[in-house]
């Protein structure tokens, strides 16, 4: 008979053959493996986002939560690669991403996309998320944040 509650056994789970609990497994992933508390569960990493009369972050809030989207082929984040052109607000509860990829047919553009959704989505007052891939202008290296390029030039990168 094993144990699972987490409430009975004080946040550890314990097999019935060890009634000394000596490969007791923790609970939770906390330091002690006991539940985290009610204000660490209730946290969210942008509660302390300031908001707009439209109840949305600021645009340029948003564009910073998208440098949490790395472009998986190269390492580096979508906003500081020069690969987010702007984000609007074009209505309450909607966020708009103009972008584009380093190149046409991209086969990460679904991940990319994705990653864009689920970042703002998970912002304070927003809804919804549109993401419009444009080639227009073409993305060039010129486009890439200077800590950037010297990062990648001393990986041997010729940018």
């Amino acid at each position: 008979m094993s144990q699972t509650d987490d409430a009975t056994t004080g946040g550890v789970i314990t097999d019935a053959h060890d009634d000394e609990h000596d490969d007791a497994i923790p609970a939770y992933d906390t330091p002690d493996g006991n539940a985290p508390a009610e204000a660490e569960r209730s946290s969210h990493p942008f509660d302390d986002l300031p908001l707009e009369e439209d109840g949305m972050p600021s645009s340029q809030d948003l564009m910073n939560g998208l440098r949490a989207v790395v472009d998986p082929e190269i390492g580096y984040n979508i906003v500081d690669l020069g690969l987010v052109y702007e984000v609007t607000k074009p209505r309450r509860g909607h966020a708009h991403v103009l972008m584009t990829l380093t190149s046409m047919g991209c086969p990460l553009t679904e991940v990319i996309h994705q990653q864009c959704s689920v970042i703002l989505g998970a912002m304070p007052g927003v809804d919804h998320v549109d993401v419009e891939f444009t080639f227009t202008p073409p993305w060039s290296t010129d486009m890439i944040a200077d800590y950037v390029r010297e990062e990648l030039r001393a990986m041997g990168m010729n940018i």
